[in-house]
């Protein structure tokens, strides 16, 4: 082993334990909170409680914020990571669109409270409706996630646009710098803009402070990741990470869909048919598993929906091509030997 190779590795190891004490320190957490859960509550949380519990509502928010700030990064890093040291000028064009970005999300935010209190409807009806939606959004980006819509269409078009824009700097550097700060807008507004949308419904349940809480603690991990990217410029397993939040995204997605069932239960949108289950209060608070047939019929469709989606993308990206390909290869061999077997025949001819 060159001495180049073990001085990589020395510096690589380092950040590979630092990353696994992040997670150690994340499980940790997560774990004080549900110890922390239990003792307030007694032992065992109220099983009468309308929604989800607070601590859940901070951990499904971080997860969401957290997981759309790795897309954004990974977007930004693409996009910056082919400008050499004599186009270093343009990162800043680059990071002052992102920065209009987070703003315009927080304006948006705003926006969207102010529309939702003008809107003279009861609230389990509008708390419903926004549940619904923040169903919608998940859908989405879990289809993103599977079918690897936005690792592949979604940076390559900014790459497309950013190539572009590098090709037409050399005539006019203003326009250049204009249209660079656009491409860090929309990789940051549009995964704000569905942040915005998603948290609507969790709003309206536990109010802005909880969630504002779930917020900071999702940007305090994403501002950690983006310092080692962009600052420290380390290349970190972004494609592990997103999986991961991705498979935590799943479950926020039926924790989401449980309790949208009991929300249009409350509104009277559908009836309410009891089961005599031996289902612990906990799972109603923290993962929005309550006895009714409605309720767990609909988790049980968003689970197959997500395993389906999932193998339907791993069908059409992995298996299916797979499959083309040894027939092919088959429908080759065949020729071949026919071939050889014709070939064959006229020599003993």
């Amino acid at each position: 082993m060159s001495s180049e190779s073990i001085q990589h590795a020395a510096v690589k190891n380092p950040w590979r334990r630092v990353w696994q004490a992040v997670l150690i320190v994340c499980g940790l957490i997560i774990v004080g909170v549900l110890v922390w859960q239990g003792i307030t509550s007694g032992g065992t949380p109220n099983p009468t409680a309308a929604h989800l519990d607070k601590n859940a509502a901070i951990v499904n928010t971080a997860i969401l914020v957290f997981r759309e700030g790795l897309e954004a990064i990974l977007v930004l890093s693409a996009i910056t990571a082919s400008l050499v040291k004599s186009k270093q000028s343009y990162r800043k064009p680059i990071a002052i669109g992102s920065g209009v970005g987070m703003l315009a999300t927080i304006v948006t935010w705003f926006a969207l409270v102010g529309i939702l209190s003008t809107i003279a409807a009861p609230a389990l009806d509008i708390q419903a409706g926004t549940g619904l939606l923040a169903i919608i959004v998940l859908l989405v980006i879990m289809n993103w996630f599977f079918h690897k819509i936005y690792w592949t269409g979604w940076i390559s078009m900014h790459n497309k646009k950013r190539r572009a824009i590098m090709e037409t700097a050399t005539d006019n550097q203003r326009k250049a710098a204009f249209g660079l700060a656009m491409l860090g807008l929309t990789a940051i507004y549009r995964e704000g803009f569905e942040v915005d949308l998603f948290l609507q419904s969790l709003r309206m349940q536990v109010g802005s402070t909880v969630v504002l809480t779930g917020v900071a603690i999702g940007i305090f991990f994403t501002a950690i990741v983006g310092v080692l990217t962009f600052v420290m410029h380390h290349k970190l397993p972004y494609k592990k990470m997103l999986v991961l939040t991705g498979v935590m995204l799943g479950v926020v997605l039926i924790v989401m869909v449980g309790e949208s069932v009991q929300e249009m239960q409350q509104a009277n949108w559908i009836a309410t048919t009891a089961l005599n289950l031996p289902i612990p209060a906990w799972m109603g608070l923290w993962f929005a598993v309550f006895p009714n047939i409605q309720g767990l019929v609909a988790q049980a469709i968003a689970i197959v929906a997500v395993l389906g989606s999932y193998f339907y993308a791993e069908n059409m990206r992995v298996w299916r091509p797979r499959r083309e390909a040894s027939r092919q290869a088959d429908t080759n061999a065949a020729a071949q030997l026919a071939i050889e077997i014709d070939s064959a025949e006229i020599t003993t001819n």
